[in-house]
């Protein structure tokens, strides 16, 4: 609803196409700011003014969300081989995201570089971001190494690639802070030793023991899940790939229409 009131705001001097709401767009873009907003609707006028277009249409949001996101589209991948490493990547976090009932819903999925991304998957996280169980972060954690792992299983260790730096490092933030500032590990216990601050406390070297190996275990925990996934569900993780090479992007309910030929997509699960 705030959402929708900045909106609001920002399109009384621009035309939206018929059959377009606010709340559509609103939804589109959950964790976006006031100035998010804006450049968005800003964008978004810019987008339908060089397609010649009289009103903004749906087309235009989207590209104009990824762009506030994600930054610049690049050209397509040509190299063929490369490419297919990409979309196998991209695969791998769509699917494993898409079979976790606590991870984020794919929204879409692209190998069309943006930013200084090769591919992208987009997830819709959900409204509430003030409040996430370990079994969100767990899956979310599983859905970043789905990138890798898809490339691991398919190519083999030798062959996997500097692509999912980016992953690794979220995943790493994401199990620290789990382990340090939620209590959420066996291994270091329920308290937090750690707000979040820069440069952060002076561990003994007992506990920096154990930070680390639980973090390595959480790491370790939500890889296998998502090799689990893939491995048992390689068929759909090649029919993904395929689609994504020819179709180069594709939209999280084609995403599910795909995987539901193989098994069934599981609904999304609330925080409890």
């Amino acid at each position: 609803k705030g959402r929708e009131q900045i909106l609001e705001v920002h399109i009384r001097n621009k035309k939206l196409a018929e059959g377009i709401t606010l709340t559509d767009i609103a939804k589109r873009t959950a964790g976006f700011s006031g100035a998010d907003l804006e450049n968005l609707m800003n964008e978004s006028a810019i987008l339908a003014a060089r397609r010649n277009k009289s009103a903004v249409t749906m087309d235009e949001i989207n590209d104009a969300t990824d762009r506030v996101i994600a930054g610049l589209e690049g050209r397509p991948l040509n190299n063929n081989a490369s490419k297919k490493l990409v979309a196998y990547h991209e695969a791998g976090h769509a699917i494993v995201g898409s079979l976790l009932p606590h991870h984020d819903p794919v929204n879409k999925v692209t190998v069309i570089p943006r930013g200084q991304a090769k591919g992208l998957t987009w997830f819709t996280p959900g409204e509430d971001q003030s409040l996430i169980s370990t079994a969100m972060l767990k899956a979310r954690i599983a859905g970043a190494l789905g990138g890798r792992v898809a490339e691991q299983l398919v190519f083999g260790s030798s062959q996997v690639t500097t692509g999912a730096g980016g992953d690794l490092q979220q995943v790493e933030r994401m199990a620290r802070a789990m382990v340090t500032q939620f209590g959420m590990s066996d291994d270091v216990g329920s308290i937090a030793i750690d707000d979040g601050g820069f440069g952060g406390p002076n561990y003994s070297e007992d506990l920096n023991s154990k930070i680390d190996s639980a973090i390595k275990n959480i790491s370790d925990e939500c890889f296998q899940t998502a090799w689990n996934l893939l491995e048992t569900h390689r068929d759909c993780l090649d029919r993904v790939a395929e689609e994504l090479c020819e179709m180069e992007t594709i939209t999280g309910d084609r995403l599910r229409e795909i995987i539901a030929q193989y098994t069934e997509v599981p609904e999304k699960m609330a925080v409890v």
